[in-house]
């Protein structure tokens, strides 16, 4: 199978963005990265982060919404990915409307990356439930899909009867569940419920934060995809897409994008032979003029190399 390729929106450039943006903007960058081979475009989700998150690495976010649509007007074939959208931090009935809109207005393109969330502070100040997290994501999956059915739903956390959402997505049985974590849980949803997962490249370090296992490299990376996939299979269910920020990323916090991509392009078939499918890139540029470059410097070395 092809590697597929994502392009994560730099989240160092939604701070400043005026300045950043320059004489450029979100639709140019989109038709930039698809022009330039990339097959998605994503834009992550943190409506209102706490400060000490923000001093320790952490990072603002466009409404992912309201950003993918400016992309999707722009572009024609690139997937509007949403990486990812924190379930908990609204209803699913809203959610599943505007997941449906930007699905019927880009012509069918949207892949919704969903996940739990992990950042308390944010959930607090949202008045969500952090606790339950969890419980309520599982059961926002099947109320957003009897919404995107046309059907009702009833559940021990939403029900609605009388009541219709449209328009309904274009595509079929609404866009694609990518479920995002480490987590056992996450695991099981990406098998049962999801139909690809979004596993997190991350340190000890790192998993205290998120309160979710580490994961240091390719080999640990393979056998929970094998598993993952073996569990569907005996569910009757196809492999699975897995989206995967590669481990290299650390790159871009210490080196340029060059060296980035000289590490990168030659574990590529590493990664898809552990079944990674999709490979996500945030790139570091530091301004719209710098991430023309880059984008120009990724197509050469890891798209059309």
């Amino acid at each position: 199978m092809t590697l597929k390729f994502n392009l994560m929106f730099p989240m160092r450039a939604v701070k400043h963005y005026p300045q950043w943006i320059g004489d450029g903007s979100l639709g140019k960058a989109a038709r930039l990265i698809e022009d330039a081979g990339f097959d998605g475009f994503s834009m992550s989700e943190h409506p209102y982060p706490d400060k000490d998150w923000l001093a320790d690495g952490g990072h603002h976010a466009f409404d992912p919404f309201v950003s993918l649509s400016m992309a999707a007007e722009a572009t024609r074939r690139i997937r509007l990915i949403t990486y990812v959208m924190v379930a908990g931090y609204r209803s699913p009935y809203l959610g599943a409307k505007s997941a449906s809109s930007l699905d019927v207005l880009s012509g069918g393109r949207l892949t919704l990356g969903m996940a739990a969330g992990y950042l308390k502070p944010e959930f607090d100040a949202l008045g969500a439930d952090f606790a339950r997290r969890g419980k309520l994501l599982d059961e926002a999956i099947a109320a957003m899909r009897a919404t995107w059915a046309g059907t009702e739903h009833t559940g021990s956390e939403f029900a609605v009867s009388n009541h219709i959402s449209l328009p309904l997505p274009t595509q079929i049985g609404g866009p694609p569940i990518w479920i995002g974590g480490n987590s056992k849980a996450a695991q099981r949803r990406a098998v049962e419920s999801g139909d690809g997962w979004m596993p997190m490249a991350q340190n000890t370090r790192t998993a205290e934060i998120t309160r979710t296992p580490a994961l240091e490299n390719i080999d640990t990376l393979r056998s929970l995809i094998t598993a993952q996939n073996k569990r569907r299979a005996e569910m009757g269910k196809p492999d699975m897409d897995v989206s995967f920020v590669p481990f290299e990323k650390e790159l871009l916090r210490t080196a340029d994008n060059a060296t980035f991509c000289a590490e990168l392009a030659p574990r590529l078939d590493e990664y898809r032979e552990a079944g990674v499918t999709w490979i996500t890139i945030e790139p570091s540029s530091r301004s719209y003029d710098d991430f023309v470059g880059d984008i120009e410097l990724m197509s050469e070395t890891l798209i059309r190399g």
